[in-house]
């Protein structure tokens, strides 16, 4: 007997309903907005999400899309678990090995001009030992090295806030994978560096 469709999480701009092995991201009607705007910003929100999601299907793990219509994307929905509640209870050694595969899918899409735009471990899913991107509702183009280093400071930010006592060797080797046959690695990290000095001095102030 096929279960019930169910709500699994409800944000402010979708909620996802898990139907089967079908999940569905159905974007939220917002009253505020007039309702001509709202239906023309919800179908080209969608739309975007599902082109960049298609896009990075060809480059890495995400959940594969069954159907795109004006507000919702069907799209199989990854069984695994959630990075965010399950990096740190992993021995140290497969937690490390996990993050520089995270590297390296953040540099494959990178290189193709996908900017994630929310990159932490709420948004990965760890499933038969690959780590699968989820989440592109924030994402855009850009070759800018500014935004792929706004990218890689977000992943940073989110250990130093879930993953503390790990951060700075997850990050590590974060960057190693990044690195890897990515000819652009050098000018990003440099402008991650700029990224960075800004937030501490606006910290001083």
């Amino acid at each position: 007997m096929k279960s019930k469709p169910q709500i699994i999480a409800q944000g402010a701009e979708a909620i996802l309903i898990k139907d089967g092995k079908i999940l569905k991201k159905d974007r939220i009607k917002k009253s505020y907005r007039h309702p001509a705007l709202d239906s023309l910003l919800r179908t080209w929100r969608t739309r975007h999400e599902s082109r960049i999601m298609e896009k990075a299907s060809k480059l890495i793990p995400i959940p594969s899309i069954k159907k795109t219509s004006e507000f919702e994307i069907d799209m199989d929905f990854v069984p695994g678990k959630r990075l965010s509640n399950y990096l740190d209870s992993l021995p140290e050694k497969k937690s490390l090995k996990i993050c520089k595969q995270i590297g390296q899918q953040v540099s494959k899409i990178h290189q193709s001009n996908i900017i994630h735009g929310d990159l932490t471990t709420s948004n990965m899913i760890l499933y038969k030992s690959q780590v699968y991107f989820i989440d592109f509702g924030l994402s855009f183009h850009s070759h800018r090295a500014e935004d792929k280093a706004v990218d890689l400071h977000l992943i940073k930010q989110a250990f130093e806030s879930k993953h503390f006592k790990r951060a700075k060797s997850y990050f590590k080797n974060i960057i190693d994978g990044y690195k890897q046959a990515n000819p652009e690695a050098q000018l990003v990290l440099k402008q991650l560096e700029k990224v960075e000095s800004r937030g501490r001095y606006k910290g001083k102030h």
